[in-house]
């Protein structure tokens, strides 16, 4: 009985031992992990300093320390003091695939064309391309090709649900058409198409055809962008005559509001300069002379295009760069008695008159 009671004893007190032996074992673990993660917490707080640090650095100028500004339009980075350019061309914006034909482009791409206003739908919606092939590129049968061609119609026809969103299909093609024989570039026919819809969503169009509200929306975007087409050149390529044209050009300017100042005659110099392979001399020269006579008034109640073919034929006289009177009218498309008048009166107001002879036509 004692050795039984004795042995109890020695059980509990190997137990109390072994407890102990877990416990500091677990205390030390602990204590040990702790360290570790003050240790990690304080390897992290250090890298975030160095980072910020470092950070910092990159928003000083090396140049002479002062504050750097990111100018996101030119995508440049640049001393806000000395005007440095720390860093251009920061984002990459195109795809970061690589592709060698059309084929190869419209498979790698995963998005599809921005929203734009030049389709009636803006774009959103999608169609049934027009290559008759399965997915593996394989070609289709005969069968399948004129099925495809059904879907192809019946796809076109729910696209354009009813007659107004026909009306749209049918007058931006027509400003695209038009944009496309005048050369205008793509924000003019972008702002045509604005135009045009606001028109449409006003009722302006009873009484008046698409075509002539298109013409005028695409002349309108041309004057309102800087961009200007002759009233004669937009005609040229317009689907109505020119009177009908005029009568909805003022009629949209006025219904809608459109803040359409007159043309500058500035505008059409690089153009006119461009196409008589006149030099940057000259063409300064022209733009010298429009200016002295905006400033004197000359230019008030004549034709721009007029006055800008004038500038460009009396700068040729001033620059040595003899040009015929034929020649600029073919490239302005006046006539050369406005040359003639208006050339003179234009070297009057510049003072250079009484120095200069005018070159035969």
């Amino acid at each position: 009985m004692d050795s039984e009671h004795a042995g109890g004893e020695r059980d509990a007190a190997d137990g109390r031992t072994a407890g102990t032996t877990r416990a500091w074992s677990a205390a030390s673990g602990s204590d040990a992990g702790g360290a570790e993660r003050t240790g990690a917490h304080k390897r992290n707080t250090e890298a975030r300093e160095a980072e910020a640090a470092e950070h910092e650095d990159e928003l000083v100028c090396p140049e002479c320390g002062g504050r750097l500004v990111s100018d996101e339009e030119h995508a440049e980075t640049v001393c806000a003091d000395c005007g440095l350019v720390v860093d251009e061309d920061e984002i990459d914006r195109g795809p970061e695939w690589r592709a060698f034909d059309a084929a190869e482009r419209d498979e790698k791409r995963r998005v599809g064309a921005p929203t734009t206003k030049m389709m009636h739908d803006e774009g959103l919606s999608s169609q049934i391309g027009w290559q008759d092939k399965d997915a593996y590129g394989n070609a289709l049968s005969s069968r399948q090709r004129r099925k495809m061609q059904r879907l192809r119609t019946w796809d076109e026809r729910f696209r354009t649900r009813d007659s107004k969103e026909r009306n749209l299909k049918q007058a931006l093609g027509e400003i695209e058409r038009m944009a496309s024989a005048l050369g205008l570039p793509e924000d003019v026919r972008e702002t045509a198409s604005v135009i045009y819809r606001r028109a449409l969503a006003e009722d302006l169009l009873p009484g008046r055809s698409i075509e002539a509200i298109a013409t005028a929306a695409l002349y309108g975007a041309a004057r309102r962008t800087g961009t200007p087409r002759t009233i004669d050149e937009v005609a040229a390529v317009s689907r109505v005559d020119e009177m009908e044209f005029k009568r909805a050009y003022r009629y949209v300017v006025r219904q809608l509001g459109l803040e359409i100042g007159p043309p500058d005659p500035e505008q059409y110099v690089s153009r006119f300069a461009s196409d008589l392979d006149v030099s940057g001399e000259t063409e300064h020269r022209a733009r010298e002379l429009l200016r002295t006579a905006k400033r004197t008034g000359l230019h008030s109640g004549k034709s721009p295009v007029g006055l800008a073919a004038a500038a460009i034929y009396a700068a040729g006289i001033l620059t040595n760069r003899k040009l015929t009177q034929d020649e600029v009218s073919a490239a302005a498309e006046v006539s050369n008695v406005t040359i003639r008048n208006r050339y003179k009166e234009l070297l009057e107001a510049d003072g250079a008159g009484g120095s200069t002879t005018a070159a035969g036509a």
